[in-house]
């Protein structure tokens, strides 16, 4: 059996923002124009009077005639002209310049402005002028994923507050009978040995229930204030793999399950092995879980030169749709019964996640009425 691998690629547009084309039309390009039409207007002027019969100012007055006459000469000579048009050039350069730096001016306000309406809870988009709207379309986009990130963080809150509540009643559930099954052993010197040895195997079932609850107040605690970190070097995969089925053996024996391993050759990774073996830890804990009675699970191994495919199935009940979605979420339980040895902190799968996208790879689950099967992809680079 096999599992189609998808190769994931991010195209790079490149994009010049409309405040950028702003400054360009409204100051650049001006300038360039400024350049072209300053000497083409002092060209026109020259052929104007060097062509056109000026008889009737002459004949109006020949004092003023001779007058303009000297002055257009004196002015359309080499150094005055060239000194005229770099001035009136510069007039107007600095007149543009102004424009420029009053619209950039106008802009940054703006921007300051939606950044602090970036933080009102009371607007729901904020408003840039037409030339920055691709910045308005962003601010809006960061306001919506900010306001994403708050309502999630206080849901994890409270599911993380719900849930220690359930563990701590939970805890004393396997406490008492421990207390009670151990205080009658304790009292009751003449029991048989078979009684005996079934009440202390009971106190041993409630103590192994213990640590478990007990572990799972430490992942959550964990996980709220650890980060993680890599430390990466080479890893032989298959090998890892192998070593993590061996140790699922024992709880495979009492279910009565199996596991078939399947691997094209042996893939080496430049990875984090004791994060990578949490993933897998995680993910073959939760297939054998919620695996069928007496069944197979199929862990597959494919490799491109990209990327390594890992998938997980086990046979088991569909998971419906609207939880598959929200597995990976912190806190999430898919067996929300809490008498239910499934049912763990909600946390394994979602620190599965954040372990595989640190090593830039992606995690996804898909379920059938047949089977359900978790794929995790890896980046791999050929020696």
């Amino acid at each position: 059996m096999g599992w189609d691998i998808k190769l994931k690629t991010k195209v790079k547009t490149k994009e010049n923002s409309n405040f950028t084309r702003t400054i360009f039309k409204n100051f650049l390009w001006k300038v360039v124009l400024l350049t072209i039409a300053i000497p083409l207007l002092f060209f026109l002027l020259f052929f104007i009077i060097q062509n056109l019969d000026f008889q009737w100012l002459f004949d109006l007055s020949p004092n003023i005639y001779f007058f303009v006459n000297d002055s257009f000469q004196t002015l359309f000579s080499g150094t005055v002209s060239f000194v005229l048009a770099f001035l009136l050039w510069l007039i107007f350069f600095l007149i543009f310049l102004y424009q420029a730096l009053k619209k950039v001016s106008l802009y940054t306000k703006e921007i300051e402005n939606s950044i602090e309406k970036l933080f009102d809870k009371d607007l729901d988009y904020v408003e840039l002028p037409k030339e920055l709207k691709e910045l308005e379309q962003k601010i809006n986009f960061l306001k919506r994923e900010k306001e994403k990130n708050e309502r999630l963080a206080r849901e994890n809150e409270q599911k993380k507050d719900e849930l220690i509540v359930y563990l701590a009643h939970d805890i004393k559930t396997p406490l008492t009978s421990m207390i009670g099954y151990l205080s009658i052993l304790d009292e009751m010197d003449d029991m048989p040995k078979k009684q005996q040895q079934k009440y202390i195997g009971i106190a041993l079932e409630k103590s192994y229930r213990l640590e478990d609850l007990i572990n799972e107040l430490f992942d959550i605690a964990r996980f709220n204030s650890e980060k993680i970190l890599l430390e990466k070097e080479e890893l032989n995969l298959n090998l890892m793999l192998e070593q993590i089925i061996d140790d699922f053996y024992p709880v495979l024996k009492e279910e009565k399950k199996t596991i078939r391993f399947q691997s094209q050759e042996k893939i080496t990774l430049f990875t984090d092995p004791d994060k990578l073996s949490r993933v897998f830890n995680n993910l073959l804990k939760n297939a054998i879980n919620y695996s069928s009675e007496k069944s197979e699970i199929t862990i597959a191994v494919q490799k491109t030169e990209k990327e390594v495919c890992i998938a997980i199935m086990n046979r088991g009940k569909q998971i419906p749709k609207e939880k598959l979605s929200k597995i990976f979420e912190k806190f999430y339980r898919l067996d929300s019964s809490r008498t239910s040895r499934t049912g763990g902190s909600g946390l394994g799968l979602a620190i599965a996640k954040e372990i595989v996208e640190l090593h830039g790879g992606t995690i996804e689950a898909q379920s059938t009425e047949q089977e359900t099967t978790f794929q995790v992809h890896l980046p791999y680079k050929e020696d």
